[in-house]
């Protein structure tokens, strides 16, 4: 019994750590779904313009931006999460420990400056920023691209939702404000349910609200971690006044997107190595990396 208890509660645990992955990726797709058909349909308003050869190129332009966002969010999510950001597999007494070590009792060995031990990875890692439940993994020195350039395709990618999704929004409200319309916009899975709008009007009004509070979201994190990388710092230190890791801005956005980091963004398979190996730590002021 204890066995099957046991497996019973392994499953469900592995099943809890990847709904987050598939949440999100459902909603991904259903918002750039819905917008694809706001382009090919609906848009332009004016029927006399929707044969025009404007009206085709204003489409393939739309599409294009569209499925640019939507394959750079997908690519860096995948690589994010196949990029493991732990101490696995990396030599840490090559030279000798020294200010800023420490001891993990979990791991067993001593760790370097600016890692910490993650209880929901059960790993130390590198550099840690901070464990993503989104993703169900750890955003550390090695990920950390990754991470940052997939919240600002989420940002964009939203921005640009809401900004098309603008219309439903007035369909909803041509009417007035309504309190039919404030409970659609606001509870529309209880209007469904209750049978007072169909179900193509939910599932519009639903991706539209859903698009309107992730771009809220997602805008406070991508700006939260914008400032952090300006700053230097990680989300574990950005309570301190003392920044002993920030070497300007150039210098922050070179050793946390890489040596490339004016272009990386624009692409995640473009190379773009890091000047640190997440164990020695350059100090303001200092020429020499931290041991």
């Amino acid at each position: 019994m204890t066995s099957f208890a046991s497996k019973m509660f392994c499953r469900v645990e592995r099943l809890c750590h990847h709904l987050p992955v598939v949440l999100n990726t459902f909603l991904v797709f259903s918002i750039t779904g819905e917008v694809s058909y706001l382009v090919l349909v609906e848009a332009p308003l004016e029927a006399e313009q929707k044969k025009t050869e404007w009206s085709a190129w204003w489409k393939v332009v739309h599409l294009l931006a569209q499925y640019f966002m939507l394959g750079n969010i997908c690519w860096n999510a995948l690589l994010f999460l196949r990029t493991s950001p732990s101490i696995k597999g990396v030599f840490l007494g090559g030279e000798g420990m020294g200010q800023g070590w420490r001891y993990c009792y979990t791991c067993e060995t001593h760790t370097p400056p600016r890692c910490s031990h993650c209880y929901d990875c059960k790993v130390c890692v590198l550099r840690r920023d901070h464990h993503c439940v989104f993703f169900g993994q750890c955003v550390g020195f090695r990920n950390y691209r990754f991470f940052l350039s997939c919240l600002l395709f989420m940002w964009s990618g939203l921005l640009y939702a809401t900004l098309m999704n603008a219309e439903v929004f007035i369909v909803i409200l041509k009417e007035g404000v309504t309190v039919h319309s404030v409970l659609l916009l606001l509870i529309p899975w209880i209007m469904l349910v209750s049978g007072q709008v169909s179900a193509r009007a939910f599932a519009f009004a639903f991706i539209a609200d859903t698009c309107v509070v992730g771009f809220l979201l997602v805008s406070a994190f991508f700006f939260f971690h914008l400032f952090l990388l300006f700053r230097g710092q990680t989300t574990r230190e950005w309570y301190s006044s003392r920044r002993p890791y920030s070497l300007g801005l150039l210098g922050n956005l070179r050793h946390a997107l890489g040596v490339r980091w004016y272009l990386c963004w624009l692409c995640p398979l473009i190379p773009s190595p890091l000047p640190g190996d997440g164990i020695n730590f350059q100090v303001t002021g200092s020429l020499e990396p931290t041991r």
